[in-house]
């Protein structure tokens, strides 16, 4: 018949996900190691995450780090190119004024 499933209580969940927080290891090969899910590691991660169990440089949180400040660049780069046609525009536009409030001959 059926493969029964594993019940696990919050506490081993817990200290699941703090030893994948203090862990250097994929999550993948923690999920073979434990002989649990993927995709059941990556739930309990985002239900019991603490922030203070995880090392200052691991290398996930690297990659997260870096990808955020990758897409703090391309706005900051999007909103710098905003400006400058905000910028051109007024300039436009204080031509055009000074151009018409001159008075006619």
């Amino acid at each position: 018949m059926g493969e029964q499933r594993q019940r696990f209580n919050e506490e081993f969940k817990q200290q699941t996900v703090k030893y994948i927080q203090e862990q250097t290891k994929s999550m993948p090969e923690i999920a073979e190691e434990l002989n649990i899910p993927v995709k059941t590691l990556h739930q309990w991660k985002a239900k019991y995450r603490t922030f203070g169990s995880e090392p200052v440089a691991s290398a996930e949180k690297i990659r997260e780090l870096e990808q955020l400040l990758q897409d703090k660049e391309r706005e900051l780069l999007a909103k710098d190119q905003q400006l400058a046609d905000a910028e051109e525009q007024l300039a436009i536009v204080k031509k055009a004024v000074h151009i018409f409030s001159k008075p006619r001959k």
